[in-house]
């Protein structure tokens, strides 16, 4: 089930560009945005959205894009799905706030049982809502110490997990993200990620030099890393890591937040291995675009703290619920299947592009709507991304050398055709740019 063209994707063509880019009234509002807003906040390229549609964007200017990049892995279900929309609308006319963790609201018990029943566990589980991916994370933490009574954690060299002390004590996809902020959460250790051979280092480094296993309380892993690079580890990693978590009484906390609500073509991407966490922590695209996330874990584990122990105020707010239930509908019914094809579509076609400029390209990998194409260096990549802005479509730098491709999964064969184009074209032109000789060859 893909998402009916309205008036942006009815257009004459998609991308539709009719001012330089960025345009006068985007210029223009990037100069106000940067007197007011905090300089922390790393933009990526001058878009300036004001509406979106299905896979479209339209920009202050007027001008249409072909969104590739999702908000960040974030409107799975389009931009403004009109059935999201309208469970919005609806919830919103009814009861916009009562805080869940207070008080007994009857859609924040729905929105929990509903992701219990898609939880990759087969035992009953129960569920924190809070309201982005770096919560449900932190909840992670807090409950696996908790539960557990062990104080350390495991996390991965490439890992990003938000942003927060807890979480970006996690995180090892940049050092930036550490810079300045010191001392961060103690009694975190981080392994290398992503090959069978690396899981050596729990016996061999961790267990053996630093700590023994039994003070582990969790090991968390994004199943697909994602501002890490989109990294796909090798068969055999993650059922790994299962193991090793099995004979020592760890818990293994799958970070989900970019790679799950359907993004693979299934619901959690850690089912692509069918291995099976202890917690999941979800946000992002499972309420198509309205804050949630998630702490989903398994009863055995939530049930061992008490009123008290973690709560939220706007965490499970009821138009977040309302839109993350309609976008589970969603995805259940069609957009993962939907998902699958698409990505298909995508990867076969650059891997063609590889072949064509094998130069350039280092490597394509992912699984569904979830791909990273690999440059030689992180100039060609910033080239690609900012070529493609100039040609209307949207994509988004991860890690250092990789351009990411995580469109809304309501992505048709046409869009995925004219995005791969797009792409084409500007890989081209970041070849030839910054290929040896290229200057004399044009003269």
């Amino acid at each position: 089930m893909t998402q009916a063209p309205g008036k942006l994707a009815q257009a004459p063509a998609v991308p539709h560009i009719v001012t330089e880019l960025p345009g006068p009234k985007a210029r223009a509002h990037v100069e106000f945005d940067r007197q007011w807003t905090s300089p922390s906040l790393p933009r990526a390229y001058p878009i300036v959205p004001v509406r979106g549609e299905g896979c479209v964007i339209e920009d202050i200017d007027g001008n249409l894009f072909l969104d590739f990049n999702a908000g960040i892995a974030v409107t799975s279900t389009g931009h403004c799905h009109p059935k999201v929309v309208r469970r919005i609308q609806d919830q919103a006319a009814t009861l916009i706030h009562y805080a869940g963790c207070d008080f007994y609201l009857p859609i924040f018990a729905q929105m929990c049982a509903e992701l219990a029943r898609i939880a990759p566990m087969k035992e009953k589980c129960r569920v924190f809502l809070g309201n982005s991916g770096t919560e449900a994370v932190e909840a992670s933490i807090k409950l696996a110490r908790f539960a557990t009574k062990r104080q350390y954690i495991v996390a991965f060299l490439g890992a990003f997990h938000g942003r927060s002390y807890g979480s970006v004590s996690l995180t090892a996809s940049k050092a930036k993200y550490h810079a300045g902020f010191g001392p961060l959460l103690p009694g975190v250790f981080h392994a290398p990620f992503g090959h069978v051979a690396d899981l050596k280092w729990f016996d061999e480094v961790l267990f053996d030099r630093l700590v023994p296993p039994t003070e582990v309380a969790a090991i968390v892993v994004e199943p697909i890393q994602g501002e890490g690079g989109y990294i796909v580890p090798e068969d055999g990693f993650l059922q790994g890591l299962r193991a090793i978590c099995d004979k020592h009484g760890i818990l293994l906390v799958a970070d989900e937040v970019q790679a799950g609500a359907g993004r693979t073509g299934k619901m959690w991407s850690i089912q692509n291995w069918d291995v099976e966490p202890d917690i999941v922590a979800t946000a992002k695209g499972i309420a198509s675009g309205m804050p949630l996330g998630a702490m989903i874990a398994r009863d055995s584990l939530m049930t061992k703290w008490g009123p008290g122990a973690h709560g939220t105020t706007y965490g499970g707010n009821p138009l977040a619920c309302a839109a993350s239930l309609e976008t589970i509908e969603l995805l259940e019914g069609g957009l993962m299947d939907n998902a699958k094809a698409r990505g298909d579509e995508l990867l076969a076609g650059l891997r063609t592009l590889q072949g064509r400029f094998p130069s350039a390209i280092r490597d394509v990998r992912g699984i569904g709507l979830m791909i990273g194409v690999e440059f030689d260096t992180a100039e060609r990549a910033e080239a690609v991304q900012w070529g493609c802005f100039q040609r209307g479509l949207l994509v988004l730098e991860a890690g250092h050398t990789v351009v990411r491709m995580s469109p809304p999964l309501v992505l048709t064969a046409a869009e995925a055709a004219i995005g791969l184009d797009l792409f084409g074209k500007a890989v081209a032109d970041a070849a030839v740019a910054e290929a040896p000789g290229a200057d004399a060859a044009r003269a």
